[in-house]
């Protein structure tokens, strides 16, 4: 295990919500699962999402280095900086109130691992895995179920729609995880470094860094941008080159 993200989504806050999250392995392999709540918070799923792949990690061989990345401050201070001071003072506020989504905290309390830490990352600016782990949080509150890659995990079996049953092989699954995330980046405007590039459309670096042109890969152009970056923009006419 070298990585792992998570997110949380909700229609409503409150309303129908959905959770998703990914494990990556050594050997390239992804491992992604999700859930939904018809009636949550967008909290409540961000911290269900963190929850889930603590659970996973606890029995998985990891990587040293190993963190969890998510785009939630709230999941982040609450597990990191303020359940310490809860719990002292009986599940109260700093203000006296009682500690909202207590029971999600204290199942996270006890499946923290000392050697995994959360790392924050920014929502909604490129990063793909934070951006992969959104669309399926996101689907899951929809109630379309995406595809997974790499087999069902906790949630799945009550997903609605084909997460759940899906029979398409994996690596079928692993294209169409990069397509959705592809949608995603171009919907958003994002750019993307080289590597994220090359990892997204499964090119070498190697071969990346010799363009300078914009270039068709599927139903995208990929437009270079001034700070070295690309983004990608859904190509409705089509290019006479494609990749």
């Amino acid at each position: 295990m070298v990585a792992a993200a998570c997110d949380g989504a909700c229609s409503g806050n409150p309303g129908p919500g959905g959770w998703g999250a990914l494990l990556r392995f050594e050997d390239g392999s992804v491992r992604e699962f999700g859930g939904a709540d018809p009636a949550t918070t967008n909290n409540r799923m961000e911290l269900t999402a963190a929850l889930a792949v603590l659970q996973l990690l606890r029995d998985l061989p990891r990587h040293p280095e190993l963190v969890i990345h998510t785009d939630s401050r709230y999941l982040i201070d609450g597990l990191e900086r303020w359940i310490h001071g809860w719990k002292r003072k009986g599940w109260r506020t700093a203000s006296g109130g009682p500690v909202l989504n207590r029971d999600l905290w204290e199942e996270l309390d006890a499946a923290r691992l000392a050697d995994v830490r959360l790392r924050h990352v920014k929502g909604h600016s490129g990063d793909p895995d934070n951006e992969r782990c959104d669309a399926i949080a996101v689907a899951f509150a929809r109630g379309t179920g995406p595809a997974l890659a790499g087999g069902t995990g906790p949630g799945d079996a009550a997903a609605p729609g084909p997460a759940a049953v899906d029979p398409a092989p994996a690596p079928l699954l692993q294209l169409l995880s990069r397509l959705e995330l592809a949608d995603r980046l171009a919907a958003g405007g994002h750019g993307l470094s080289l590597v994220e590039l090359a990892q997204l459309i499964e090119q070498p670096v190697r071969r990346l860094e010799q363009r300078r042109d914009p270039f068709a890969w599927r139903d995208w152009r990929v437009e270079p941008l001034t700070d070295g970056r690309w983004r990608l923009v859904r190509e409705t006419s089509g290019l006479a080159e494609r990749e």
